[in-house]
């Protein structure tokens, strides 16, 4: 595991690449912050020993290094998914890779469904905590005391200080900012009537199918981070009706622009 991420690592800095502070995960359909980073590099996840490739349709599959507000900062346009049939140590592969790199403080972003009956679709949901439904977790099989320890705390998953910043920009920014638990599944379908109400009465106030197996590993390596759903659904199990991934994306474009403005913002105060 450290040979590979340093192997990786040692790729990327021969591109000339400057050591970034900020990492930033981009998810289904919310590609647009990149407009707002000064490019100096692309790298094709291809090209990056050990990288996975996106298979998803909405992910360009691209390492983004740049600029934002005078910070550097690398981007994932893309990430990877379990029901892409990669393991999770594929999958948070390039978390550990950033965190290497110099990162300090990790943004994600993700598409979910808005299980709470009165959150609507096109607008966000600030991530404080969430229940793992994955049948794997990243940090199975041996420990390297060089990435964290054995049994990492969870009890502050996403860190206070980002999520309390994101708050007050939020509130002066005047954009909505709904808060709750996140819910990973593992997809690639979308869930049944009774499964939206199990993720309810669990304590679930969103859905979707990521970001859980990041915020873990980037605990287990001490790296601060916070996460947004973009809500692209809604998904009351009394009223339940079909969705495509065309309704999904054209929903995430709507509020993409605001979750921008919150990151955005967020890196300059970092």
């Amino acid at each position: 595991m450290i040979a590979k991420i340093n192997e990786a690592v040692n790729y990327i800095k021969s591109q000339g690449v400057d050591l970034p502070e900020v990492g930033i995960v981009l998810g289904t359909g919310l590609g647009g912050l990149v407009s707002e980073i000064d490019v100096k590099y692309e790298l094709d996840y291809g090209k990056i020993p050990h990288f996975p490739v996106s298979t998803v349709e909405s992910h360009h599959g691209k390492l983004i290094f740049g600029t934002v507000k005078g910070k550097n900062v690398v981007a994932m346009q893309g990430r990877f998914h379990y029901y892409e049939g990669y393991s999770m140590e594929q999958i948070t592969f390039p978390i550990r890779v950033m965190k290497f790199l110099g990162v300090k403080n990790l943004l994600i972003s993700n598409a979910a469904g808005a299980v709470k009956l009165n959150y609507k679709k096109s607008t966000l949901m600030l991530i404080t905590d969430h229940i793992n439904m994955f049948p794997a977790n990243p940090l199975i099989g041996k420990n390297y005391e060089d990435l964290g320890p054995r049994f990492p705390d969870m009890s502050e998953p996403y860190s206070h200080k980002l999520s309390n910043e994101l708050r007050a920009i939020a509130k002066e920014k005047g954009i909505l900012l709904n808060e709750g638990v996140y819910v990973p599944v593992t997809g690639p379908n979308l869930e049944t009537r009774a499964e939206y109400r199990m993720i309810a009465k669990l304590g679930g106030d969103a859905v979707g199918m990521s970001t859980v197996p990041e915020v873990i590993v980037s605990n287990h390596m001490g790296l601060p981070c916070c996460a947004i759903s973009v809500l692209t659904d809604e998904c009351d199990p009394e009223n339940l009706a079909p969705v495509a991934l065309s309704e999904i994306l054209a929903a995430a474009a709507v509020a993409e622009p605001q979750l921008t403005a919150l990151y955005v913002e967020l890196i300059g105060r970092l």
